[in-house]
């Protein structure tokens, strides 16, 4: 959009709406409810097209699971690795379940939260994922608990328990392998509960991955233990749905051209830098010229990568980069002071909103 200042998030709804259906087609014909997961994704200017489609938010912290409440309004689960006192007495206000990380914890503040539906988290030794980083099974794991002897123990307090074992798993036989795994090793205390969540990190909306067998499998689950299946999906409900926009400054030769923007991977795509992946961009991989895209920070490693155009690149050059919906806009940062970038959503009607613009008194406000 040449009237809209770079660098600004682009919200595509049409392109949202397509993970949105996927989603809702495992509630309509398997019975799987989905509740957004807030620490990846909790840009609420597009929530109502998003609770059309979804039973709710799941939250990591107070903050998100008020957010989810006033402005998703449906269910809100709210889990935290330690919730304090002060937490679960704000919590209790506006959450329908309060999923526990220990059972420690969840002794402390039942009496408090003894009227909602009460979860623990459990750690089954076994995961999928890429990075020991977000590896919830990695050594000394904080994450869940692990003694099964345990959990029976208090199972009579529990409506429910929580599985969050995945990471941008887009592998069905291996989630498959997965939920048999839990179903053998955790049969006597599932058919004790009402609700199962199996957590985000299920990349089940790709345009490859086998929908009906998955959806089947759930429905599978459910009805062999009498229990709601839950997915909190993440990126996995807005992957492919927006960009980061930019515009290039400057270009400069050091034994390669390389084109410097008006935003920043640390400031503006942390989790990229965090995880040391390259951003995807839509450009020609045969083309001729050959630039890497670098951010304007000070951060000598502030790249977003190596890649291939069609045509030269100049000073004013728009450089769109894909997939900036998930964990982009709830980890942008004020690093370096740079401008934050605006948020815009392209409805679905195609008409562009600005849902949020950033400013020097937001900078100064976000200190002291």
């Amino acid at each position: 959009m040449k009237n809209i200042e770079t660098p600004y998030y682009l919200i595509d709804e049409s392109k949202l709406l397509k993970n949105l259906k996927k989603i809702k087609y495992l509630k309509d014909n398997y019975g799987v409810k989905s509740v957004l997961a807030l620490k990846c994704f909790s840009s609420w200017c597009v929530f109502d097209l998003m609770r059309r489609y979804m039973d709710g938010t799941t939250s990591s912290s107070l903050y998100e699971a008020r957010l989810g409440y006033e402005k998703f309004k449906k269910e809100v689960h709210a889990y935290s690795a330690a919730f304090s006192k002060s937490d679960i007495d704000e919590l209790k206000k506006f959450s329908n379940k309060v999923i526990f990380n220990s059972i420690s914890q969840l002794k402390m503040f039942y009496t408090k939260v003894r009227n909602l539906k009460i979860g623990l988290r459990i750690n089954p030794q076994i995961s999928y994922s890429d990075f020991d980083l977000a590896d919830p099974a990695r050594k000394y794991s904080r994450l869940g608990v692990k003694n099964y002897k345990s959990v029976l123990d208090i199972s009579h307090l529990l409506s429910g328990v929580m599985f969050h074992c995945n990471c941008e798993n887009e592998n069905f036989n291996k989630f498959s392998s997965y939920l048999d795994h839990i179903s053998k090793t955790y049969a006597e205390l599932l058919n004790k509960l009402e609700w199962v969540s199996l957590g985000g990190g299920i990349y089940f909306t790709k345009d490859t991955y086998p929908l009906e067998k998955f959806g089947k499998k759930l429905k599978n689950f459910g009805d062999k233990f009498g229990v709601q299946v839950y997915l909190e999906p993440g990126e996995t409900a807005v992957t492919q749905s927006a960009y980061l926009v930019t515009k290039v400054l400057d270009i400069v030769h050091n034994e390669i051209d390389i084109a410097i923007v008006d935003s920043s991977i640390e400031a503006h795509m942390l989790d990229l830098l965090v995880y040391r992946t390259q951003a995807k961009i839509e450009n020609n991989k045969n083309g001729k010229y050959k630039y890497m895209i670098a951010g304007k920070s000070c951060l000598a490693g502030d790249i977003f990568g190596m890649y291939n155009f069609k045509s030269k690149l100049k000073a004013g050059s728009t450089i769109n980069i894909s997939d900036a919906a998930g964990y982009t806009m709830v980890k942008k940062n004020w690093f370096n002071g740079l401008a934050m970038p605006s948020i815009v959503v392209k409805r679905l009607n195609g008409s562009y909103d600005i849902a949020k613009k950033f400013s020097y008194k937001d900078y100064i406000q976000s200190l002291s």
